[in-house]
């Protein structure tokens, strides 16, 4: 297993969230148009999933495509859907190389039935590699999810399948779209924002945050690194007394 030179006696964090954040404003800082910034957040992607291999992270999140981006033009919409095409078509086989595990979380019936095949054989094809798990969001948004995950086990009751008295943390877990998945050890938003913008809320409830100042087109292997050495820095309780 990989590990940074600096923190030889230390684990990554098994499972990192990154909100990707900074597309528009680094193709406008450069008279460009957002769908340029696009296209290089899309490259950013590639050098994160690599890195996050070499580093030995387990798993790797990222916040594709909230469901409050709808809202956006749907010229940008349509550029952002293009490129998922491109990237799902280009992208694959070589993730299946690498023995990565593609997985997507979010709303599925609000995009196109050709994306949706071509993430559904994205999962279908790599779903017995064992190395890094990728987890993209797509039309995502953490509440949804949460209230989603609450009408499943409203079902069940009703039906009397479960005892309501009987929900707890675990159940609610495993209603998730990320059930499976170990909660999120660290989590890193691009852009220098210091929100969570309604990903994955429940799963980062003792996650540690780490803002960075970089526009994610500028993302790289170095900002990842700098980010887990934050985390080591970091003392995490879970909410325990200070020693």
């Amino acid at each position: 297993m990989a590990v940074l030179e600096d923190t030889q006696d230390r684990e990554p964090p098994v499972h990192v969230a990154i909100i990707m954040d900074g597309n528009g404003r680094w193709a406008m800082a450069r008279g460009q148009p957002r769908s340029l910034g696009h296209k290089q957040g899309a490259e950013a992607v590639r050098r994160s999933v690599r890195a996050a291999g070499e580093l030995g992270i387990g798993y790797l999140t990222l916040f594709g495509f909230s469901s409050e981006n709808w809202r956006r033009s749907a010229g940008e919409i349509d550029d952002l859907m293009g490129l998922l095409r491109f990237y799902l078509r280009r992208e694959i086989a070589e993730l299946h190389g690498n023995n990565v595990r593609f997985r997507m979380i979010g709303d599925r019936s609000r995009l196109a039935p050709d994306i949706v095949a071509l993430i559904e054989n994205a999962e279908r094809l790599t779903a017995g590699n064992g190395g890094l798990v990728l987890t993209i969001a797509l039309s995502y948004g953490g509440r949804q999810e949460i209230a989603q995950a609450a009408r499943a086990l409203a079902a069940k009751a009703a039906a009397g399948e479960i005892d309501p008295a009987d929900i707890d943390e675990g159940m609610v877990a495993d209603a998730l779209e990320t059930s499976g998945i170990p909660d999120p050890d660290l989590m890193v938003r691009t852009s220098g924002e210091k929100r969570i913008s309604n990903f994955l809320l429940w799963q980062t409830a003792y996650s540690e945050l780490v803002f960075l100042d970089v526009l994610w087109p500028d993302f790289g292997r170095e900002h990842l690194e700098e980010a887990i050495r934050e985390f080591h820095r970091r003392e995490r309780r879970f909410g325990t007394a200070v020693g």
